[in-house]
């Protein structure tokens, strides 16, 4: 019997959202508590979806591409029912190399393209001369997170009936003999709270260790701007040696990103982490130095010890786990969002995917 109880998602970000919006369509009761969702990492984001590109490996490669498969199913229902084009963009991404051996050897070259340096200057009009080979994956493309994809989850979820709370600063899980309770919140008035649930989702980004101390989450901080270049400058994405170029259709390019892990939860930006931007972005292609700078802004990845998410249950029954996605939080929405709902709703899981779910257990790296 489907439960009507509110289920309460902890973090109004892209996961939570995404996970607010596939409960509600299989009718679900949702609440979204969020503290303040401008600050989340869905807004911070370039959008890549380009698990051949990063180079991933393993089952966090299998689950990028598994998601990749059914991220277009995905956008199409959130396009449906919000109203609002997403932006998906499958443009292909290239990664250069200065060698063909640094090429051959990347761990994802079986899965693209290779290109030497004259088709490398076709791919990317202008690219700096010291890049002399490539690999393009065409099956790698980009969302445009910022500006039309959250906005689109928010509204679905609206549609849907989904509940929100915002200025919502969640205090202490509550629990009884390892039985999820609820939670004590903070309203945004200041008044101490609590909300009575049997079950919620922790997906409260890098701030996700902050609720449930054992869960091994810290953030990397990233630092990001845009430029705005003529339209059609750049056809695909560019994913180079620590900095990316990410052309909208518009002609917008986000580049990023900085990695400062060392730096904990420290706000605002550096002249050095936007020096380090500028040079990378003028290191794969010059013109781009030239173009106007559009925007500044920074945020904080949650990462684990292997990069790889956290998702399944957690050591509280009742409390699931949807957290840790480091820089492929985009890219793993999708199979995120199905993976927790048809598991806290009592579906039948693939053994492919019950497989990921036990290679992203919470506790995996006490074996």
């Amino acid at each position: 019997m489907l439960n009507t109880k509110p289920l309460l998602i902890l973090g109004g970000g892209l996961m939570g959202l995404a996970l607010a919006h596939q409960l509600a369509r299989k009718g679900r009761s949702v609440l979204v508590l969020s503290r303040s969702r401008s600050e989340a990492a869905g807004f911070v984001a370039a959008g890549m979806l380009a698990p051949h590109a990063e180079g991933l490996q393993g089952d966090l490669l299998g689950l990028g591409e598994l998601s990749l498969e059914r991220i277009p199913e995905w956008v199409s229902r959130i396009e449906s029912d919000s109203g609002i084009q997403c932006g998906l963009r499958f443009c292909g991404v290239v990664t250069p190399f200065m060698s063909a051996h640094e090429r051959d050897l990347f761990s994802t070259s079986s899965s693209g393209i290779m290109l030497n340096r004259l088709q490398l200057k076709k791919e990317l009009p202008g690219i700096a001369s010291h890049w002399k080979y490539g690999l393009l994956f065409p099956q790698d493309g980009q969302i445009d997170n910022r500006r039309r994809l959250m906005r689109a989850l928010e509204k679905a979820c609206v549609c849907l009936g989904v509940q929100f709370q915002e200025g919502v600063e969640v205090l202490e899980l509550l629990h009884e003999h390892e039985l999820f309770k609820g939670v004590k919140v903070r309203s945004a008035e200041g008044q101490l709270e609590i909300f009575s649930a049997e079950e919620a989702v922790l997906c409260s980004g890098a701030w996700s260790s902050q609720l449930l101390k054992e869960l091994p989450i810290f953030p990397v901080k990233g630092q990001m701007m845009s430029v705005q270049g003529p339209k059609d400058a750049l056809r695909r994405v560019i994913f180079g040696r620590g900095t990316y170029m990410v052309p909208r259709d518009d002609g917008l390019i986000v580049v990023g990103a900085t990695s400062e892990p060392e730096v904990g939860f420290v706000d605002g930006l550096t002249p050095y982490g936007q020096q380090s931007l500028q040079k990378g972005m003028s290191d794969l292609l010059p013109d781009a130095s030239q173009w106007p700078p559009m925007e500044r802004w920074w945020g904080f990845r949650p990462c684990t010890p292997d990069e790889g998410p956290l998702l399944g249950s957690s050591s509280i029954e009742g409390l699931w786990l949807a957290a840790g996605h480091h820089r492929n939080g985009v890219l793993l929405a999708a199979i995120t969002s199905e993976l927790i709902a048809n598991l806290i709703l009592g579906q039948c899981l693939t053994g492919q995917e019950l497989n990921f779910l036990e290679a992203f257990r919470w506790d995996r790296f006490e074996d």
